[in-house]
């Protein structure tokens, strides 16, 4: 049994909620803290830990148990957790436009399958966050690359990783899906 100085209950929530709860109380507690989200999103495993490599807070790892995913996230101190924020973002608006004209463009949608199949940008490429550094070979890197989400927390994410292998042209959509039109 892994001891947590502190639970977060972020069951039957979606993304960004757990992160969302998980960020509130991470500012709350001591450096070198031990917290336990207890989470039901399939999504929130790769969500927490890569807003985790974000920040700069140590994840852990996850454990389930029957359906409740208990992931384990270590809070570092402020000089070691500094949030990065990809610095290149685009408004849903212009990205429509710029679909409507550009053929040298990539949509990336970070979501999860199940959120992409009820509804997504036409033509995007569905790769989920937590799959995505096993399957960047498939992104083409002399592409306009637009990386989407729900709300723009996992594709700000996915931007960084993006960038840091290697992609130059990379850029944050937000608000993202869930006020896209």
């Amino acid at each position: 049994m892994i001891k947590s100085d502190i639970t977060i209950d972020a069951k039957g929530l979606a993304c960004p909620m757990p992160i969302v709860k998980t960020k509130k109380i991470m500012k709350e507690v001591n450096p070198g803290s031990v917290i336990e989200v207890q989470a039901t999103d399939k999504g929130s495993t790769a969500d927490l830990k890569a807003w985790s490599e974000s920040t700069g807070h140590d994840y852990l790892g996850t454990v389930e148990e029957g359906d409740i995913l208990k992931h384990y996230l270590r809070k570092m101190s402020e000089q070691e957790t500094e949030e990065k924020k990809h610095p290149y973002t685009i408004q849903n608006e212009e990205l429509k436009s710029l679909l409507e004209k550009d053929h040298n463009t990539l949509v990336i949608d970070v979501r999860e399958k199940a959120e992409y199949a009820f509804t997504h940008v036409p033509g995007a490429l569905s790769i989920p966050l937590g799959e995505l550094e096993d399957r960047m070979h498939e992104v083409e890197k002399d592409k306009d690359i637009y990386v989407i989400c729900r709300t723009g927390n996992r594709s700000d994410i996915a931007c960084q990783k993006l960038t840091h292998a290697g992609f130059e042209q990379v850029i944050n959509v937000i608000p993202g899906m869930n006020q896209w039109k």
